[in-house]
């Protein structure tokens, strides 16, 4: 009894009673359960990319005339892709110009695409004269979209609720 009585009057016993109580109504605070409720966000409108791409047929290389046709239907249509990923992804320029006593010497200009092209749909390919091949391509970003949502499931928070 006499050492309930000295615990009660020490310091140390207030200082931990008042710890313990501290910590036990922090404690709920910090464990609060909670519910996310998500949600896909759709586009507004969805607008059709189109794109030509154009091909030499002579300038292909080929043992016959079907052979080279059939390169140039080939280029053409990795040519009408190239469009479709410039307008997607836009086009990296890259220019270098030296002088030589204050008078330019030397000016090269680079541009390049680079992208993944997904859902392009091919309206036709014909030939355009005697000597090109043409390809035309059409990307409808609604099916962009679709392939989208099932490779990255994106979702944005519709609601929390804390319980």
């Amino acid at each position: 009894m006499v050492f309930f009585e000295k615990l009660i009057r020490s310091r140390a016993w207030m200082t931990v009673a008042l710890f313990a109580a501290l910590t036990g109504l922090s404690g709920c605070s910090l464990f609060v359960d909670k519910h996310v409720e998500w949600e896909t966000v759709e586009p507004d409108s969805y607008p059709v990319l189109s794109a030509v791409g154009y091909a030499p047929i002579m300038s292909q290389r080929g043992e016959s005339e079907t052979v080279k046709t059939l390169m140039a239907i080939k280029a053409s249509k990795l040519e009408a892709y190239r469009e479709l990923a410039e307008q997607v992804y836009g086009q990296r320029i890259e220019g270098n110009q030296s002088l030589s006593s204050l008078v330019v010497d030397n000016e090269t200009l680079r541009a390049s695409v680079e992208g993944v092209i997904r859902g392009a749909r091919v309206i036709k390919s014909y030939p355009v004269g005697e000597d090109t091949y043409a390809t035309e391509l059409e990307l409808d970003m609604h099916r962009v979209y679709d392939i989208y949502l099932t490779t990255a499931k994106p979702q944005r928070i519709k609601d929390i609720k804390y319980y």
